[in-house]
């Protein structure tokens, strides 16, 4: 008789082990990986994206080192490290993966297809294939849009207006990315506006400038320069190198411009680092990548550099300036 109570006992101190145990593991500490691609650690402007991140990610009720671990792999536009570092986070192993541009998640695409991934500044993810469509991207990918084929047009457009001499046009473009279709864009336009468009196309970094060179802008050349982690981490370089020239240049994001740049259009990169958080927290909650929308930008920046326009001679339009969101002086 004691026998059996003692066994019964037994079972029923197991099963409360094996009820904590299962309760502890529910309130491990969640990995969060976040794959930075175009920035080092010491950049600025990496830093203000991974502050927006983890602000709106504590204000959800998440904090670093108390119910969840953030690791942070910075890539600064390098493919290789980018392969590497999609690799390391995968092995950690994480719950989540935020990760930044086109390049980076297609390195993470090949590591994994369960581990849910929050993408952001992704362009076209329905044309590269991340995604089945916006509404319900399926798989195990959702996040943020960056530009719409189009824009290659009205960056196109932009740099007209700003500098109505221009007849010949370089657009940058990196042949790691999908961002053909904004090259294509801008082909069209450049046929209604009456300018040339010539493809100048790297593969990495160290290519830029003897590209940009071969190109041989003369007088009333232009220069589009296409979303990707390459040029984001050469942009002090790209900026120099157009101010030698006295080229009219237009950039995809507002960091070119506070770096020297004529004029940014684009969008806003840190907003989506908070809505990054704010998916991350809810496939942490328990809801599913495949039905979370992928979410298309709504508002564009347009960023005018006073300074240098006067540096190259150009006077910006009255109407064009009462557009700008920013003007540097």
């Amino acid at each position: 008789m004691r026998r059996r109570e003692f066994v019964r006992g037994l079972g029923g101190a197991a099963m409360t082990w094996l009820v904590a145990v299962r309760a502890q593991a529910a309130k491990r500490d969640r990995v969060i990986g976040v794959l930075m691609t175009s920035f080092t650690d010491a950049d600025p402007e990496g830093q203000a994206r991974i502050v927006a991140f983890r602000t709106t990610f504590r204000n959800l009720g998440w904090v670093d080192g108390r119910n969840c671990r953030i690791v942070i792999r910075w890539a600064a536009g390098d493919l290789e490290r980018m392969r590497r570092f999609a690799k390391e986070l995968i092995a950690l192993p994480p719950d989540v993966v935020v990760v930044m541009a086109t390049p980076a998640l297609m390195a993470m695409q090949r590591m994994t297809r369960t581990v849910p991934i929050v993408f952001v500044q992704i362009s076209d993810p329905v044309g590269a294939g991340f995604v089945a469509n916006m509404a319900r991207p399926g798989g195990n990918m959702t996040g943020f849009a960056n530009f719409e084929a189009e824009m290659g047009g009205k960056w196109l457009q932009l740099l007209l207006d700003i500098a109505p001499r221009v007849t010949r046009v370089a657009v940058l473009i990196a042949g790691t990315t999908v961002n053909h279709a904004l090259w294509k864009s801008a082909q069209t336009a450049a046929a209604s506006l009456g300018v040339s468009v010539v493809l100048v196309e790297v593969h990495d970094s160290s290519k830029v400038e003897p590209a940009l060179a071969a190109f041989a802008p003369g007088r009333n050349a232009g220069l589009i320069v296409l979303p990707d982690p390459i040029f984001n981490s050469l942009r002090d370089s790209i900026v120099e190198w157009t101010a030698r020239r006295r080229l009219p240049a237009i950039y995809p994001f507002p960091f070119y411009a506070r770096a020297g740049g004529l004029v940014s259009y684009g969008i806003d990169q840190i907003d989506q680092f908070r809505g990054a958080a704010s998916y991350v927290d809810r496939i942490l909650k328990g809801e599913n990548s495949a039905d979370l929308p992928v979410q298309a930008p709504t508002k564009y920046e347009l960023v005018i550099n006073l300074k240098t326009a006067k540096a190259l001679g150009l006077t910006i339009p009255p109407s064009l300036l009462a557009r700008a969101d920013h003007v540097i002086e």
